[in-house]
């Protein structure tokens, strides 16, 4: 090996990462730079946490971290090396990155191999990629799936085995770049445990990328981006304590940091917390020196009672390479009626059959009995048949193989999971314009550009000045925006979204869902999100089901839904903060009832504790 090339490996330095007047730029443009004059260290067996709006660096600094890019200026190095072309590849057995979405990491069908891939490519000698292999399964809690197939794991399982892919080259560096963004909360804090674990235990340094605030909470220190620049740094404490600061930088507080600041408005003068023990401690202890230990705030009953466009699901079951070995039960099933009007959502663990439910009611997936070639099965002499399902959408009957289901998809709209594979035009106006025109071919040129300029500047993109970039070229939150906007194009009268906020920054995620609720208010007369956020549901939504095994458990208004924290748990789930902060109050002996979003949560603790505005 040249000397250049060489690495110390053994190295004992004390920093494990150096960033010193680092820049970055895509393409050949430099006026918009990725990053710009960053620079910062992290310590050998520290847990950095690095929030941002979204383009606002990190990603970029996680690639240049590991060598996946060059800096355009400035120094990197790891462990006292700097990186350059040369050493880049080796370097990068000390720093292991794990992406958002663990289907791209994966190589292999069966785990064992899969973990073993990154040893082999190294050169690591048979024995020990073998013992390298039962170490990192063993690490993340996977060791009795490793002769399992990959694409059988759940969605929490699925990024167990991504991190143990990188632990097997042993890195000295773990970098999560929102790995836990589109899994379920139990999955969620499996990962998150497992990470702890590996720095607390293993010593391994960790650099998290993530737009759950709760997670940033679990670092040593914490660093802001905003737009390739660091402008905030210190511990998680710190940082959100500057909430005026954050806002600036369009991010957002800790829900309970939003909470007791509205509360003080009111003169409660309540400590700044990130613990809902400690807040509903404070709380509960103002209560009872008012005597005052029960609150009931007035709950909405204005639900919708059904109408034109209601969707009704019978008997729904599907499964996946039905007659193969690998056959899975999908949705066992699923009776399910969402009415008109409603604001729906769909909850389950990751592998519930929530994607597959929502790909019916538009017939993505056909019913048996609704497909060309269906033939009944001939019955045996006593044999009762096994009922049909059904689904029916709007006056679609979606088991009949006449049903225009052209037209149907017309009507209801579906905007997917992971918005880039949803793009595939040239350009956006190309992007947004392929269903109108293929919905309805006797629309002129001019209609289809009015059209589309309608759909994208609701959206809350500027017309003129995207239509003809390439969507790929967009970042993730605009991406989301283009598909969301292909889909409203047709004015559908029921709009499904699986999973609109997810990887996306806070302020992201609040413009997202107020999009929603205003196409709901206008003319969207059914909105439909899967979603893993409980707080996310309980915020927005009128009513929602919660699937487990393929199957609806329950189907209710949040307030009701969230109101048993063990049964979520037991089902993988979670309750939304709001949920969390009545039952610590039940511990204290004060009770409130409301309906979980915050503003009922606020309204309720004003109730109850009395108070004067102060704003």
């Amino acid at each position: 090996m040249q000397a250049n090339n060489q690495v110390n490996l053994a190295s004992d330095n004390q920093i494990a990462i150096k960033f010193n007047n680092v820049s970055f730029s895509y393409g050949e443009d430099d006026k918009i730079k990725a990053l710009n004059g960053v620079s910062f260290s992290v310590q050998k067996g520290e847990f950095l946490s690095i929030i941002g709006h979204n383009g606002s660096g990190k990603s970029t600094l996680a690639r240049l971290t590991n060598g996946l890019l060059q800096v355009d200026c400035g120094q990197i190095e790891i462990f006292g090396e700097q990186i350059n072309e040369d050493n880049a590849a080796l370097l990068r057995r000390r720093v292991g990155i794990v992406f958002q979405n663990p289907d791209n990491q994966m190589v292999a069908s069966i785990i064992e191999d899969d973990v073993a891939f990154g040893p082999e490519n190294l050169g690591i000698e048979r024995n020990e990629i073998g013992e390298r292999i039962k170490w990192a399964l063993s690490a993340v809690g996977m060791q009795k799936y490793a002769s399992g197939t990959t694409n059988r794991l759940s969605g929490g399982q699925k990024q167990r085995v991504a991190i143990a892919g990188v632990l097997a080259i042993k890195p000295d560096v773990l970098i999560l770049d929102e790995s836990t963004a589109m899994l379920d909360p139990k999955g969620r804090k499996e990962v998150m445990s497992v990470v702890k674990k590996l720095n607390k235990e293993e010593g391994i340094t960790v650099i998290l990328i993530t737009h759950f605030m709760e997670e940033a909470l679990l670092a040593d220190k914490t660093i802001v981006l905003n737009r390739g620049e660091i402008v905030m740094e210190g511990t998680p404490k710190q940082i959100f304590n500057r909430g005026e600061q954050l806002k600036a930088y369009n991010l957002c507080l800790p829900t309970i940091s939003k909470i007791i600041d509205e509360l003080n408005k009111f003169n409660f003068n309540l400590t700044p917390t990130l613990s809902e023990e400690c807040f509903a401690e404070q709380i509960a202890t103002r209560a009872k020196s008012k005597n005052i230990l029960t609150y009931s705030a007035k709950i909405s009953s204005g639900k919708p009672t059904g109408g034109k466009w209601d969707v009704k699901v019978s008997d729904l079951r599907f499964t996946y390479s039905a007659k193969s070995p690998f056959a899975t039960n999908a949705l066992k099933g699923v009776n399910l009626t969402i009415c008109e009007g409603e604001f729906f959502g769909i909850i389950g663990h990751t592998g519930s059959g929530k994607s597959t439910l929502i790909q019916h009611f538009n017939a993505l997936i056909k019913l048996e009995q609704a497909q060309k070639k269906y033939k009944a099965k001939k019955l045996k002499k006593g044999e009762i048949a096994p009922p049909l399902p059904s689904i029916t959408v709007g006056e679609f009957n979606l088991a009949d193989k006449k049903c225009p289901f052209n037209l149907l998809r017309s009507k209801v709209g579906m905007v997917f999971q992971y918005p880039e594979y949803q793009l595939f035009a040239e350009s956006v106006f190309a992007d947004v314009a392929f269903g109108l025109k293929n919905f309805n071919a006797k629309l002129t040129k001019e209609e289809i550009e009015l059209a589309v300029k309608e759909a994208i500047e609701i959206v809350g993109l500027d017309y003129e000045q995207i239509k003809d970039k390439s969507p790929f070229d967009l970042s993730g939150g605009q991406k989301r925006r283009v598909a969301i906007a292909g889909v409203i194009v047709t004015k559908p009268e029921i709009l499904i979204l699986d999973e609109p906020a997810a990887g996306l920054d806070p302020l992201g995620k609040q413009e997202i869902m107020g999009l929603l609720h205003k196409l709901h208010s206008e003319w969207c007369k059914t909105v439909i999100i899967v979603s893993h956020d409980m707080d996310e549901i309980a915020q927005n939504c009128t009513k929602a089901a919660i699937l487990s095994q393929g199957e609806v458990v329950d189907c209710a208004a949040p307030c009701r839904l969230f109101a048993d924290e063990n049964r979520l748990v037991s089902l993988g789930l979670d309750v939304p903060l709001t949920a969390k902060i009545c039952n610590e109050l039940k511990k204290h002996g004060v009770f409130i009832e409301c309906d979980y979003t915050i503003e009922g949560l606020i309204c309720a603790l004003k109730g109850l504790l009395g108070g004067t505005d102060n704003a």
